[in-house]
């Protein structure tokens, strides 16, 4: 017996990879924002082919690559695929970072409600929080404003059985959302009623700024309707409803899951969807 100091053959194993992490495949399906790692453009899927991929940018540029390797998703790389072609080696994730669980049909609306300030607010937490909601049998509703958050309680009337969690913007000590929701709780539904809230002036805010360009979301002055401020900082029209609309679109538009989002908001929504579907 002979002793081969150098061990087997080094070159017949795939030493090329060793150590490497595997590359993830992901279906390259619409809105999914994506990062071309050799030009370094950024955005979201609008058309796919069977051999290219269509980004659109937060500024409406529109560029063709082709699919496979070479993109990235929050830093990682990744190779993007035709939607129903990735591997099944994994479970999939809803976009609020939930196991996906298939064709299970949604489920009939429990009598509870989670209400939320606006439009826009409804829109977010479906965006991210859809799949999930549909699956729990939960209805979102936007109240167009928590002044009357009081009258619409003793008018829903929640018991044990039926619910009401509410989500308000600003929620902080002194203001006047913070007012509302402590008369809120000290009624005679106060048990069955969950307010809670995120610190932002607005729900745009939860969005983490890095996803429409910004280091931070800007301060506006008091004499300028925020959202006109925030739309004139990110360079869009803001001169009229429809213009402050398609912000929102735009804004809401690079939000690909709960990773985009401001852990508080993260929180405060989770909260809400176990207290309305705890047994």
């Amino acid at each position: 017996m002979t002793y081969d100091r150098y061990g087997s053959d080094v070159l017949a194993s795939d030493w090329k990879n060793a150590g490497r992490k595997p590359v993830p495949e992901v279906e390259a399906v619409r809105d999914l924002v994506v990062e071309d790692a050799a030009s370094g453009f950024c955005g979201a899927v609008t058309r796919i082919e069977v051999q290219t991929v269509e980004l659109e940018d937060y500024f409406g540029k529109k560029r063709v690559f082709p699919l496979g390797g070479g993109f990235l998703i929050d830093g990682e790389p990744v190779t993007l695929v035709v939607p129903g072609k990735a591997g099944g080696g994994s479970r999939a994730r809803t976009a609020s970072g939930s196991f996906a669980v298939g064709d299970q049909k949604a489920r009939v609306a429990r009598a509870s409600r989670i209400f939320v300030e606006g439009r826009h607010d409804a829109e977010l937490v479906e965006r991210v929080w859809g799949d999930d909601l549909r699956v729990e049998g939960v209805v979102v509703e936007y109240l167009e404003g928590v002044d009357d958050l009081d009258a619409i309680v003793r008018e829903f009337a929640p018991d044990r059985n039926r619910r009401i969690g509410v989500l308000v913007d600003h929620l902080v000590s002194g203001s006047k959302e913070s007012r509302i929701a402590d008369k809120v709780a000290g009624g005679p539904f106060g048990a069955h009623v969950l307010v809670v809230g995120h610190p932002y002036i607005d729900i745009w805010q939860a969005v983490k700024p890095a996803r429409v360009g910004l280091a931070a979301w800007p301060d506006i002055p008091r004499s300028i309707p925020w959202k006109h401020g925030i739309c004139e900082a990110l360079g869009l029209p803001h001169e009229t409803q429809a213009d402050v609309a398609h912000a929102w679109k735009r804004i809401l538009g690079t939000v690909r899951s709960y990773a985009d989002l401001e852990p508080v908001l993260l929180g405060r929504v989770e909260q809400l969807i176990d207290f309305v579907t705890e047994p």
